[in-house]
């Protein structure tokens, strides 16, 4: 079959009347599935799609998330997890009609933001997410844990995470705080060079030098200058707001409501798909924290620790995609 790296988006009107945005690279007519879930201000990219996924012939699979870009938010009526668990049940099944899902081999992964809805994946029950008995394993990089079970989760925020989307925006009723930065932060990214700046401000500004040297000869190994990555993120956060702020308005909620299980909960059949927790060392957004308590409740997770800060899993993806996929030929 023939690997291509990345495709344009692609739609799918959902039967609820919403649509689906998505992006595909890799051989679409694979068995072998990684489904990618973007995190924060982003939506779902294959145009960087990792060599080592276009080497381990799979069909790499990433779709923009409900209220971000051109996926639409859920229904008024539907949680969160209920909305995404039907997402991606449409969309596998839309991408393999003639499939039963028993020839399936999927693998999930999610950064930042994205290990909530992949973890939401992982742990639903099969008769919502049918394609759950397919999982074969769970990448989760940088991962969030559930503060509605993880009771110490505040203690590793720093303050401008305590306030959102931490315990204060939490209790502050009506969702008013996170309404209260997203009309700081819409003036911030209204344009290109605004979300640059942003960027630039909140992650590459953090590095120290030993992680700057890293980061410009990762980018100059894949054929770019650093600001090209950083022009990349930019133009993605503007689109993931293009249409509504409603994926960033339902992000504090959802991190503090029920994911639909518990961690420590999951029967045997949900626990058996390993789990690879990558958590990176002095990473402000994404704690390690998190990775240590997820992987003192799930059954079969082990972390994989990186030096650096948020971004610094970035230069040991392909590193990370080879350990994943270590039993794919």
């Amino acid at each position: 079959m023939s690997t291509d790296i990345g495709f344009g988006e692609r739609f799918l009107s959902l039967r609820d009347g919403r649509n689906l945005a998505y992006a595909e690279a890799g051989n679409l007519h694979s068995k072998t599935i990684v489904l990618y879930l973007h995190g924060f201000f982003t939506v779902g990219d294959a145009s960087q799609t990792s060599p080592v996924l276009l080497s381990k012939n799979v069909h790499f699979i990433t779709p923009t998330l409900p209220g971000w870009g051109n996926t639409s938010p859920p229904t008024p009526s539907t949680l969160y997890h209920d909305c995404l668990t039907s997402d991606m049940t449409t969309l596998l099944s839309h991408l393999y009609p003639d499939s039963n899902g028993s020839d399936i081999k999927l693998y999930i992964a999610g950064g930042s933001f994205g290990t909530v809805p992949a973890q939401m994946l992982y742990g639903a029950p099969y008769d919502k997410f049918p394609f759950g008995r397919c999982i074969s394993g769970v990448l989760l990089l940088g991962a969030m844990s559930p503060f509605r079970y993880h009771k110490d989760y505040a203690k590793y925020m720093t303050w401008e995470h305590y306030f959102v989307p931490g315990p204060v925006s939490y209790y502050i009723p009506f969702n008013l705080l996170t309404h209260l930065v997203k009309s700081v932060l819409a003036r911030k990214m209204a344009t290109i060079e605004g979300a640059e700046a942003m960027l630039r401000e909140i992650l590459f500004d953090r590095m120290d030098q030993a992680e700057r040297e890293v980061f410009a000869r990762w980018s100059e190994e894949h054929g770019k200058i650093p600001e090209d990555t950083v022009r990349n993120m930019a133009e993605n956060v503007v689109k993931s707001i293009s249409k509504s702020w409603e994926g960033f308005l339902l992000t504090p909620p959802l991190l503090h409501s029920d994911w639909g299980f518990r961690p420590d909960a999951l029967d045997e059949e949900h626990s058996r798909p390993r789990v690879l927790l990558t958590a990176s060392k002095d990473d402000h957004m994404s704690p390690v924290a998190y990775a240590h308590y997820l992987a003192a409740n799930y059954k079969n997770a082990r972390i994989k620790d990186v030096d650096g800060g948020h971004l610094s899993i970035l230069y040991h993806m392909d590193e990370v995609w080879a350990e994943f996929l270590a039993d794919e030929p």
